[in-house]
């Protein structure tokens, strides 16, 4: 039997070579039956024929896996000789994710403005009515309210406890812009600290169309000090500005506005220059048929704002700024609808964001 099983297997291919082992090894195999039968012999009997049949197992086993082995061996020698590699095929470029552009201006802000000295500063979207509107100089019958569109943050439960607890508890809004984190910094630093702030975040207002949405990201600055003046803003803005945009021949307009949170305040227009029938941030602003462009509102803190905030307006003046993200991306990097920001389309997001290899950055600073 040894003799048979083991000429078998070493004729055998890998589908034969299954066969041999359910035929020998098997539940009902021809070895397994042997060992069967070692249960019904004697002592003597057991001692003479046991070893004999265990070698057989054994035997056929060692040679079923040595036989196994090389027909895997001689298999993979066939198939390595039968294939080839081509190395200069391009490899194929998994699928990756890219940085929304908003979230790219935000790091653009962030570094520019941290070359100029200032600290980047957050707060709470849901804000009371206090920080959101009274403490920047916009009482409950302030005109400006109706200028905000605001979504009221209103009770949700019926409950008898939970209504009394709201009506004691403040008004709360969803943040109309960012300019309640003005007051929480000024708070914070006691009043008697200068400030270098920027506060970028999301804000809300009830409106939507191509250039609003109801959620929107803003960008506020704040600084507060001593001896500051309208030129200090300037020069801090067209810096900001010239970095932004990486043009030295940035040139800015500050025309006479209103806000009720700073007194002087001034609208800022940016000029450009028509190049191939579009518009491109730079130039004179006047002549070869560019114009200006608004980009920033700006002014003078207003007293009754450093009041809330903790400090002396008669000892420190400052100033303030704000813009919408979302519009500087679309200047910098040419979209032309607010809205598609928001839809959550891939196909968008692939054309106008940026992969991880790619990104812009400002490295060079404000002075570069």
């Amino acid at each position: 039997m040894k003799a048979d099983l083991l000429a078998a297997i070493g004729g055998a291919d890998l589908a034969r070579l299954e066969d041999i082992r359910v035929f020998a090894l098997g539940k009902s195999g021809r070895v397994t039956a042997l060992l069967k039968t070692l249960g019904g012999m004697s002592p003597e009997e057991r001692q003479a024929k046991g070893p004999v049949i265990h070698g057989l197992r054994e035997a056929v086993t060692e040679a079923l896996a040595s036989r196994k082995a090389s027909l895997e061996r001689e298999a993979l020698d066939a198939r390595l000789a039968g294939e080839t590699l081509d190395m200069t095929l391009p490899a194929d470029v998994p699928a990756s994710g890219t940085v929304h552009p908003v979230s790219q201006v935000m790091d653009e802000l962030a570094e520019i403005f941290a070359d100029l000295g200032f600290a980047v500063a957050t707060g709470p979207e849901i804000e009371t009515d206090w920080y959101n509107f009274t403490a920047l100089n916009i009482p409950e019958t302030h005109p400006a309210r109706a200028m905000h569109d605001t979504f009221y943050v209103d009770p949700t439960s019926t409950e008898r406890e939970i209504v009394d607890q709201w009506a004691k508890a403040p008004p709360m809004v969803l943040r109309t812009h960012t300019s309640p984190v003005q007051i929480r910094a000024m708070q914070a630093a006691g009043g008697d600290t200068p400030i270098r702030i920027i506060a970028p975040g999301r804000t809300y207002r009830s409106d939507s169309d191509a250039t609003h949405t109801p959620m929107f990201h803003q960008v506020e600055g704040l600084v507060i000090d001593k001896g500051i003046t309208l030129g200090h803003l300037k020069w801090t803005l067209e810096t900001f500005l010239k970095a932004f945009f990486e043009r030295d021949d940035i040139v800015l307009r500050l025309r006479p506005s209103y806000f009720p949170f700073t007194e002087p305040s001034a609208e800022v227009d940016v000029g450009y220059s028509i190049v191939n029938d579009k518009r491109v941030i730079g130039g004179s602003g006047g002549g070869n048929g560019g114009g200006w462009m608004e980009v920033l509102g700006s002014g003078m803190v207003h007293r009754k704002v450093i009041a809330a905030g903790g400090y002396d307006p008669d000892q420190w003046q400052g100033f303030a700024f704000g813009c919408g993200i979302d519009r500087l991306a679309m200047l910098k990097y040419g979209m032309d609808d607010l809205r598609a920001f928001f839809d959550g389309d891939v196909r968008w997001l692939k054309h106008y964001g940026f992969s991880g290899l790619d990104v812009p950055t400002l490295s060079g600073g404000v002075g570069a």
